[in-house]
């Protein structure tokens, strides 16, 4: 598990960019926290980590937004409206999980008994306007010092 304090967006994409270039096919991302906590800042590092464009946008709208590599494709979904299992089955959540794709999830509370017991969870606490507090645990590839 680490704990990591930003203090400004870019701040926050250069961490998620290292969180990026250790994901691989088949993880997923449970993303917990509120409105404004910054989920797609991190989710554009995490694209640039991957080597995927930065062009991220929030998925809320949309549900799903893909993003393709080469060699890998990030799937980053918005769950704020899915409230039970049956809802997440009518989106196709589980025919997007693969060992070519890595999968983000806002609003991963709402389908929490759905996940796999394999995920990564990333804990976003906003403390101010620009200082965010990152808590990501569910695999070693993760225990590192930042900065």
């Amino acid at each position: 598990m680490v704990t990591v304090k930003t203090f400004s967006a870019e701040e926050t994409v250069r961490f998620a960019e290292k969180i990026g270039s250790l994901l691989r096919g088949g993880d997923i991302i449970a993303y917990k926290g509120g409105l404004g906590a910054g989920k797609t800042t991190f989710t554009r590092g995490l694209a640039i980590g991957m080597g995927l464009s930065d062009d991220v946008s929030s998925p809320t709208f949309t549900l799903v937004n893909e993003y393709r590599g080469e060699n890998i494709i990030l799937y980053h979904f918005d769950m704020y409206r899915i409230m039970n299992a049956e809802a997440l089955e009518t989106t196709g959540f589980y025919d997007y999980i693969s060992d070519d794709s890595v999968i983000a999830v806002e609003w991963s509370e709402n389908i929490q008994d759905c996940l796999p017991d394999n995920v990564i969870t990333v804990n976003i606490t906003s403390v101010s306007e620009n200082e965010r507090v990152f808590v990501i645990d569910g695999d070693d590839r993760f225990d590192f010092t930042w900065n």
